[in-house]
């Protein structure tokens, strides 16, 4: 099994395809077969019929909008905007540095 360069969460960018420059997080991984599903992009119409089957009785019919997966060398990882928790404020030394002062 291949690993993927993304994974369920991550923000990804459409970089090929009638979806280009869309952007999405990602619903779902599916590494043995290289594809993802990403929120809002690639979507299909299915059509259900109606049906009498289950422990509830009717299952209504219709048509539902649904994502379909996409290779996934067509989309790109970026960056989350928010900052991570362990990033560190800039060290007092760079501001020292500016003032010509020696440490």
């Amino acid at each position: 099994m291949a690993k993927l360069h993304v994974k369920k969460g991550d923000l990804v960018q459409v970089i090929a395809g009638k979806d280009k420059g869309a952007k999405g997080r990602v619903i779902l991984a599916r590494p043995s077969d290289q594809r993802v599903v990403v929120e809002g992009v690639n979507m299909i119409k299915k059509h259900a019929k109606e049906t009498h089957q289950g422990p509830r009785g009717a299952k209504t019919g219709g048509v539902q909008t649904m994502e379909a997966p996409i290779h996934v060398s067509n989309v790109k990882k970026l960056k989350d905007d928010k900052p991570a928790k362990d990033e560190k404020p800039a060290k007092k030394a760079d501001e020292a540095d500016k003032s010509g002062e020696d440490n």
